[in-house]
């Protein structure tokens, strides 16, 4: 697949990075490969207990089976819908950037990586291109100020560095 620009998206294509991409292929085969095994292994060992109506075993069984086949079928989509961006613009806030800003009044900086939706893991100060921080961060450059609505209100942020 090749990478596209902002323009080309469209609501069905999930942005996602190679790294990203793999991963959730290899969940999908372990999922579909091994867990759906697993399940069905419980599954038959809860009906050799009997009565299926009280069978805790069994009803638990057959909730995580029905959770299996929900993440398998959104792994589907997905890796079906999905667009690689492996492409970044030199000195300009994009996909795969990271991006280095100051709020203003303050002193310190914070560091984000902008990544597709699938990928947005604050812990790991990755946020999502449809964020509202990472929406206001696309196509800035080094030194740009920026400001995005919050639910405390505006803030205002400057670019500090790209890479």
């Amino acid at each position: 697949m090749k990478a596209r620009t902002k323009g080309d998206q469209s609501e069905e294509q999930n942005l996602l990075s190679q790294e990203k991409f793999d991963e959730l292929k290899l969940e999908l085969e372990r999922l579909v490969t091994v867990a759906r095994r697993e399940i069905a292994e419980g599954l038959e060992y809860a009906r050799s207990l009997g009565d299926l109506s009280e069978n805790a075993e069994y009803q638990a069984a057959r909730e995580l089976q029905a959770a299996t086949e929900e993440r398998i079928r959104r792994l589907e989509h997905i890796i079906k819908s999905a667009v690689i961006i492996s492409e970044k613009k030199k000195g300009v806030a994009g996909f795969g950037s990271t991006v280095t800003i100051r709020k203003k009044g303050d002193k310190g900086e914070h560091a984000y990586t902008i990544v597709g939706s699938e990928e947005a893991d604050m812990r790991q100060h990755k946020i999502s291109h449809l964020s509202p921080l990472g929406e206001a961060m696309m196509n800035k450059k080094k030194g740009e100020t920026f400001t995005f609505s919050t639910p405390s209100g505006r803030q205002e942020y400057t670019v500090i560095e790209i890479s």
